[in-house]
């Protein structure tokens, strides 16, 4: 584990270094995602007005969800677009090879290689929003609140790293992915409401089939203090199962993969 913490902080140190370069890009960066939060904010107001709430959430629980899928989409931004946009580069390039010669866990490898400060600014304005909202929807978590509410935002993070790599492998076979990935995001941004907003089939669909609901409503709900020890659990074991699956998964891919030199 020492060796791992050691290569990932040699990976994220020479990322950042190179593209703080550009420092005029991080206001850049801010300002459209301070843009593209108040877009989000103004289509969420058209669902709100006098003594109306969207599927029994208030305006500012709303907001928490809100807060949630701006949180994640800055991760996505940061982490995973950078990292497993570029499986698709090394299978139809052939450099996947030398990835997978190399002295470390592969998929490590391709998921943590490199890290983009683009969605850092989203990431500070989805805190600073669950921060502002978040007890102006009456939430007052302890500090064993806190740490359930962010295991399961953990868990969530997890939940979209393990589809988003899923839909990654398949360039194993399909090598371009990229309509694939483009659709997973579309359906992602239905998170960005609270699941109960939705039409029974579309609940049924964002809980069971695409775990929409286990992103940005249910840690939602454990910060707002109405989570259960159920949805924490299931919570969890979506996570679990999610990341066991892509682990499978890529495995089984590397079974099929026949390299650029064979």
């Amino acid at each position: 584990m020492g060796r791992y913490r050691r290569t990932l902080r040699r990976f994220w140190g020479t990322a950042l270094a190179g593209q703080l370069e550009y420092q005029l890009n991080v206001v850049i960066e801010l300002l459209a995602a301070a843009a593209n939060l108040a877009g989000s904010l103004f289509i969420l107001s058209l669902f709100f007005g006098p003594g109306r709430q969207l599927g029994g959430w208030s305006w500012q629980a709303a907001l928490v969800v809100q807060g949630i899928y701006t949180l994640l989409d800055g991760m996505a931004s940061t982490w995973l677009r950078p990292n497993l946009g570029a499986i698709v580069t090394h299978v139809r390039e052939g450099t996947l090879d030398f990835v997978l010669l190399k002295p470390i866990d592969s998929q490590f490898w391709l998921s943590l290689r490199t890290l983009s400060p683009a969605g850092l600014s989203e990431i500070a304005l989805g805190l600073g929003l669950i921060v502002w909202a978040a007890p102006r929807a009456g939430a007052s978590l302890s500090p064993g609140g806190l740490a359930v509410a962010l295991l399961v935002l953990l868990a969530g993070l997890v939940t979209l790293y393990s589809l988003w790599f899923l839909l990654a492998t398949t360039s194993i076979w399909f090598v371009k992915t990229w309509n694939a990935t483009e659709v997973l995001r579309a359906a992602l941004t239905a998170g960005r409401f609270p699941i109960s907003a939705y039409p029974p089939g579309l609940r049924l669909l964002f809980t069971v089939v695409l775990p929409v609901a286990f992103l940005t409503t249910v840690p939602a709900e454990v910060i707002l203090g109405r989570g259960s020890a159920p949805l924490v659990g299931a919570a969890l074991l979506v996570a679990g199962v999610s990341f066991g699956l892509s682990r499978a998964f890529w495995r089984f891919a590397l079974g099929h993969y026949t390299s650029a030199s064979s």
